[in-house]
């Protein structure tokens, strides 16, 4: 196991900077070589997104995916410390576990960046920051579409959560995936701890499975999936991760999971619609997740 590093505090203020330091090695590496996405190209648009990505990976456990040699070779999920990481990224004791190996923590666009350099293709936080491990700040669904399912079956089953949300008094906010489906995000005032949160999506997902068995299905088995959407409410498990607005995909085509409004999700078409090549313009309209934070409140 690595060593640790020393390490920040938990509760360290996050780094404000917009440019990042970190000097990229080899930074022709083709990441996406159908796509011609580089290494450098990587660290490009996660200074374009950094404004909008910061909230939701800044001061977070982190789960990553790595793929060093980009997507066409071997890819791996990372969430522990390796040989040489940068300084920039940070460990964290897990107070939870005395046997734990650290948590993966960035400060700022440096650590972002930093992850860049290590082959990091996904970036995956936490429902929770550091500083409130115990009590998640959100609730997440991950809607999987089966196969045969269209992109009006899974806008029909994102606002069926939504509906679901807001009646029990809490916000929905909507991303894409940038892969093939679609989270429905609901900013909670973290005072729940995750057995709470976890039991309440659980509910959700299962009420939305008896109502319309045809069509959705809360288990994860492969095997009952076929033509229906899994309502995945798993996410929401101490530890458990899902991939943050504005993190690129290790896919063809280099999509970016992306915050969109309610309205938008019919012309959509499909959740790899946002890439790096066209995402700077996405940021030129207003941010659908600007009022996010701030819609948050205490699950009851």
């Amino acid at each position: 196991m690595p060593k640790t590093a020393k390490a920040k505090p938990a509760n360290a203020k996050p780094d404000t900077a917009t440019q990042a330091t970190i000097k990229l090695t080899h930074p022709d590496r083709l990441y996406w070589p159908e796509d011609g996405v580089t290494k450098q190209r990587l660290a490009e648009h996660y200074a374009t997104v950094w404004e909008r990505i910061a909230p939701h990976v800044v001061a977070r456990p982190l789960a990553l995916l790595r793929c060093p040699d980009g997507v066409t070779e071997a890819c791996f999920f990372q969430k522990h410390a390796w040989r040489g990481i940068n300084k920039a990224i940070r460990q964290v004791a897990d107070p939870g576990d005395d046997e734990a190996e650290p948590f993966l923590v960035i400060d700022g666009l440096d650590g972002l960046t930093a992850l860049v350099q290590s082959g990091v293709l996904e970036v995956h936080p936490w429902g929770a920051l550091v500083k409130t491990l115990e009590t998640p700040d959100q609730m997440i669904f991950d809607l999987d579409p089966g196969a045969g399912i269209d992109w009006k079956e899974m806008v029909a089953a994102a606002r069926e959560v939504r509906a679901r949300l807001e009646a029990a008094g809490l916000k929905a906010f909507v991303k894409t995936s940038g892969g093939k489906g679609l989270h429905v995000v609901a900013p909670l005032a973290p005072k729940a701890g995750w057995d709470q949160v976890k039991d309440f999506a659980h509910a959700l997902a299962e009420a939305m499975a008896q109502d319309a068995p045809d069509h959705i299905v809360a288990q994860a088995a492969k095997a009952k999936r076929d033509d229906r959407i899994f309502v995945d409410y798993l996410r929401n498990a101490r530890g458990a991760t899902a991939v943050a607005p504005y993190s690129t995909r290790a896919r063809p085509g280099a999509g970016v999971a992306t915050p969109v409004t309610w309205d938008e999700l019919d012309g959509l078409g499909r959740a790899n619609v946002f890439t790096v090549e066209n995402i700077a313009k996405r940021l030129k309209a207003a941010d659908p997740w600007a009022e996010f934070r701030a819609a948050a409140v205490p699950l009851r």
